[in-house]
């Protein structure tokens, strides 16, 4: 608990000339006052967090935003060959590149965003031990931060479409959709995760493991449709399966519509959120004691 005077000039308190008054912070006092407002007064501080972890996401690199490109690309160029040349496994019609390099670019933005959450209350708790704000910035500001490196892939990605001939159509309006999807997949898988990982700090050893067996949970070296149809909805509660199939329909036409596997996903993504508000929301009141 703690408090503190505010002036009559702070837009957050607004006082009559020469007035004062206390403010009283004190924790949550339930499992579901989640304060979403409070995160909502503290935009410009979100905003300032965001454009910090770009700027030290790219300062004093060597090639700068080239790593963003080179990761997908290597990692497109891997799969070609193994899984698409030599495996032979189907890719919807589509050339090999673009089928990989569709599925690439929003995992890649994922598994960044699902690292950076989990890591960003310890990597912040200098600044959490000194100064009150809602807690929740950071996880928002963590996987708000990589949609910079998806907006440069996604431009790449457009570029392979163009060069192999596949016109945009209108399926591509489901992408902010989907974005919104991938994003608050991260987002409530690092809400959990970044709770756990104050108190337990071998949790962030189990990400690299997770996202790696994660995206072999998901249709990005191969199709979904190599699953059969009556475990689709099952599938379907691992959320970037929906995103990745709804991404590849959207950007070249080709492939499934959102369908069955996108509502489970996004009935999943809404409990995993909830469920990560909710325990992050009960560990905020003794977090700053831990890290």
């Amino acid at each position: 608990m703690a408090s503190l005077t505010a002036s009559p000039q702070s837009p957050d308190f607004p006082l009559p000339a020469g007035a004062s008054t206390t403010v009283r912070i004190e924790p949550p006092r339930g499992l579901f006052e989640l304060r979403l407002r409070e995160v909502w007064a503290y935009r410009e501080l979100l905003y300032f967090f965001v454009w910090r972890d770009v700027k030290i996401r790219y300062k004093q690199t060597a090639i700068g935003i080239l790593w963003v490109i080179l990761q997908p690309v290597l990692n497109m160029l891997v799969f070609t060959l193994f899984f698409g040349r030599l495996a032979k496994l189907p890719s919807q019609g589509l050339p090999y590149p673009v089928f990989y390099f569709a599925a690439l670019v929003p995992w890649t933005y994922f598994s960044y965003a699902l690292s950076s959450t989990t890591n960003v209350v310890v990597d912040n708790q200098r600044l959490i031990t000194k100064v009150y704000f809602p807690r929740l910035v950071l996880p928002f500001s963590a996987a708000l931060s990589g949609l910079v490196d998806f907006a440069i892939g996604f431009v790449v990605l457009s570029i392979f479409c163009f060069a192999y001939g596949i016109p945009p159509t209108f399926a591509v309006l489901w992408l902010p959709v989907l974005l919104l999807l991938a994003l608050f997949t991260a987002l409530g898988v690092g809400l959990w995760l970044s709770a756990l990982n104050a108190l337990y700090r071998d949790v962030r050893y189990v990400i690299p493991f997770l996202t790696q067996f994660w995206m072999f949970a998901s249709p990005v070296a191969y199709p979904s449709t190599l699953i059969p149809e009556r475990w689709r909805w099952l599938y379907g509660l691992n959320p970037m399966a929906g995103v990745i199939d709804g991404f590849r329909w959207a950007i070249t036409g080709h492939g499934q519509a959102p369908g069955l596997i996108l509502l489970v996903s996004v009935a999943a993504v809404l409990l995993v959120v909830l469920g990560g508000l909710f325990f992050f929301n009960r560990m905020e009141t003794s977090i700053a004691d831990h890290v």
